[in-house]
């Protein structure tokens, strides 16, 4: 039996990936065969097998393996980023202080105390920020607002963490909210608009 040139290979290749038995291959089979594809052409590139043709093949596997990884990164951070982390302070909206502040008297009048109680620790938080008391807030939870913000502010240190256990009682622990909780927020954000950092 004769070998078969490289030609004839891959024409009978190509007959026998065409039968319906390989029309569904899936992405990570085609990845597969792509790359043994590559790292067989780098080292039939140089003649007689030599070190250069599996210098070559090591050499496309690495690229391969460095941008399939570069790929998957960017698809995660992009991912990340266009969805809310659980825990996060901010569903996604870009509001000041004041319109948080403003939506959280509308829904207390209403009797809507979960929502009441989230935004007005929403104002909370973005007038700690424009008064740069704390970093940026893309992605903070409220135990870490709370924890930031009692370091700049340690008199209210105890009231920052209360407020953000009532956050996350209401926005993720199930509790209905109530005027109590309101209220409690209300009164510390009116306070901390008038405190001012301790010196270090």
């Amino acid at each position: 039996m004769t070998p078969l040139g490289r030609e004839e290979a891959q024409r009978r290749a190509a007959e026998e990936l065409s039968k319906p038995g390989y029309a569904h291959e899936s992405l990570l089979d085609r990845l597969y065969r792509t790359l043994q594809q590559l790292l067989g052409d780098a080292t039939d590139f140089a003649p007689g097998g030599s070190p250069v043709g599996a210098l070559l093949a090591a050499l496309l596997l690495v690229l391969f393996v460095v941008a399939l990884v570069t790929v998957l990164v960017w698809l995660a951070r992009r991912s990340a980023r266009a969805t809310t982390a659980p825990g996060d302070l901010f569903d996604g909206r870009a509001m000041t202080a004041a319109e948080h502040r403003q939506a959280a008297e509308r829904l207390a009048a209403e009797g809507r105390w979960a929502e009441a109680v989230q935004e007005r620790l929403r104002a909370i938080a973005r007038d700690l920020q424009d008064r740069a008391l704390i970093d940026g807030l893309p992605g903070k939870t409220a135990d870490e607002l709370a924890a930031e913000a009692g370091r700049s502010l340690p008199v209210f240190a105890e009231e920052l963490a209360a407020a953000a256990r009532a956050f996350d009682d209401v926005a993720y622990g199930g509790v209905p909210g109530s005027p109590a909780a309101y209220a409690m927020l209300r009164d510390l954000d009116e306070r901390l608009r008038l405190a001012r950092p301790v010196a270090s």
